[in-house]
């Protein structure tokens, strides 16, 4: 992958982005399976080592042929993963891609989403030539809207009870946002 521009959130690099190799497969896992990201990645049950391991035989695809691109986000410091950042339902005539992004709890608040997701905004605009980026968060996750914003996405709308919430509120809205690259 192409290295973005010039990185202009931080003098230092923050995060090295990368494929996900094999060796990666324990961390995928306890992400995967973490219950609190469910409502959000529109999961209901674990996944198993089994299905990682057959996911990674195939993560090198080509974004045009599959679709969805996912890179494990290393801190470029310590060389540990931290998180992952997800292109996904990329529909090529309209040149749009959805974007998420996970950062492991511990690792939170030390500028590793902004630094990857600019550069993910870089490489989707100057790269991927796409037109359009856009994201769905939890109206309850002001730090992920806030984020979002920063890296110059705008909402564009809300979904009313759109997520059903691993809390006692039942179902909550959704925040839709939108990039034009």
């Amino acid at each position: 992958m192409p290295e973005p521009p010039i990185p202009s959130l931080a003098e230092r690099p923050l995060v090295a982005l990368r494929a996900p190799e094999p060796s990666d497969l324990d961390f995928l896992y306890a992400l995967e399976n973490d219950p609190v990201i469910w409502a959000v990645s529109d999961t209901l049950a674990p996944v198993s080592r089994h299905a990682l391991r057959e996911y990674l035989k195939h993560a090198a695809a080509d974004f045009f042929e599959v679709r969805q691109l996912r890179l494990v986000i290393d801190s470029y410091e310590w060389g540990q993963q931290v998180g992952v950042v997800d292109l996904f339902n990329f529909e090529p005539l309209h040149q749009r891609a959805a974007i998420g992004i996970t950062i492991l709890a511990t690792e939170r608040r030390r500028g590793y989403a902004a630094q990857t997701l600019e550069w993910l905004v870089a490489h989707a605009r100057n790269v991927l030539h796409l037109h359009q980026l856009y994201c769905t968060v939890a109206q309850s996750n002001r730090a992920s809207i806030k984020l979002f914003k920063k890296i110059g996405f705008r909402q564009v709308g809300v979904r009313h009870q759109w997520l059903r919430a691993n809390t006692t509120l039942g179902w909550e809205n959704a925040v839709e946002m939108q990039l034009l690259l």
